[in-house]
């Protein structure tokens, strides 16, 4: 392979530092709260004031135009501590297949606004028959002169409540399959749109999961991103991206999972002695340690494959989403039996890391989804 290998900058440390103690100011305080569902306006407006918003979107639409390698950095430590605010932070990924593929035309109107945190924008491709089969999604989008005209619902939606746009995913003709599937821009103030519940989840609670229904939406033509029956490739590649970004998260959770079983080792004694002296244990806990870091430089690289526009990028991204997040479970798994029955209580964050973990296997494309990606990417067609 052909590329340049990342290595972290000085201002990239600077960046992983600064989120560091961002987090543990803004976030750590309300852990109890967002375990229960509900991240306080504070922490969103915490991240908008450090600019952490503005990393994913362009300079000439008030953004910072941050490479992808730095974003990583940024989620995965906010991660050490929160997963779900990481996810939130992640949320600012979510219009990427405007940012990489909308019109300039689009990018005016919409961008600025995001890159300033005045709206937020989730993403709807999943439907409740419709999950890693993603061709096989129902809702339609049929052309009426200068409007589509949406109908279905959508399932498992991302921070559908809070977001004024969402990036729709759907047919505009059934018939065509995978080519008959556009990107579109819709206001969720549009008549027709509803959102539904949240769904009650096992980890992750305050990143809402939503149901949205979709009656009669008039979206106009100017708002499909790319051309005629693009949507499909538009949509895959921005998932390609963004499943790097639940690797960093992933890197971060078993980091902040290893420091907690580090420092409670240190200070649990038994038999007159740290547990941390007991080699066993000591062993366990190396081991963990190695998978962190072998995750860590899996997803650096992969960014950094994405940054240079890299051929292999696909790949490498299937397999650091996929690695980082198995390793992220087995970590956190291993972060409760260090702590014993303290870890499988909720006093501890060991029990919260581990509800996180298993989430994190799942989005983006299931872990198994990914090893389909990469046999194709191994083998070729056969």
């Amino acid at each position: 392979m052909d590329y340049k290998q990342y290595d972290l900058t000085e201002e990239q440390y600077m960046i992983k530092d600064m989120v560091r103690k961002m987090a543990e100011k803004e976030i750590k305080p309300y852990l109890a709260e967002i375990d229960e569902g509900h991240i306080p306006d504070s922490v969103w407006q915490a991240f908008v004031e450090q600019g952490l918003v503005a990393m994913c979107y362009p300079e000439e639409y008030g953004g910072i135009g941050s490479s992808f390698l730095d974003i990583v950095c940024m989620q995965e430590e906010l991660a050490r501590v929160d997963t779900t605010c990481a996810m939130l932070s992640g949320a600012s990924m979510l219009p990427l297949p405007l940012v990489m593929f909308g019109s300039p035309e689009q990018k005016e109107k919409y961008l600025p606004r995001l890159a300033s945190g005045e709206q937020k924008c989730c993403f709807a491709l999943t439907e409740p028959d419709s999950g890693s089969d993603a061709a096989s999604i129902k809702t339609t989008a049929i052309r009426e002169g200068d409007c589509y005209i949406v109908n279905g619902n959508k399932r498992y939606i991302s921070f559908a409540e809070q977001s004024e746009l969402c990036i729709l995913i759907c047919k505009t003709n059934p018939e065509a399959g995978t080519r008959g599937i556009n990107a579109l821009i819709v206001e969720m103030d549009s008549p027709g749109i509803t959102v539904g519940k949240k769904e009650s989840k096992m980890g992750a609670k305050g990143a809402s999961a939503c149901e949205v229904y979709f009656e009669d939406v008039k979206v106009p033509v100017a708002n499909r991103i790319g051309g005629e029956g693009e949507g499909f490739r538009l949509a895959m590649q921005s998932l390609e991206k963004n499943r790097v970004g639940v690797g960093g998260i992933a890197v971060g959770l078993a980091q902040g999972s290893l420091d907690f079983a580090i420092q409670y080792a240190k200070e649990r004694y038994q038999f007159g002695a740290p547990i941390a002296a007991n080699q066993g244990l000591q062993w366990m806990i190396c081991d963990m340690a190695i998978k962190v870091e072998t995750a860590r430089h899996l997803v650096y690289k992969a960014a950094c494959l994405f940054d240079q526009g890299h051929p292999d990028a696909t790949k490498l991204g299937a397999m650091a989403k996929c690695y980082a997040t198995d390793i992220c479970m087995e970590v956190c798994t291993d972060g409760i039996q260090v702590c014993g029955g303290a870890g499988y209580m909720k006093e501890y964050p060991q029990e919260r890391r581990f509800r996180e973990a298993k989430l994190l296997q799942i989005v983006e494309g299931t872990n198994q989804i990914q090893r389909v990606v990469l046999g194709r990417k191994l083998f070729g067609k056969l």
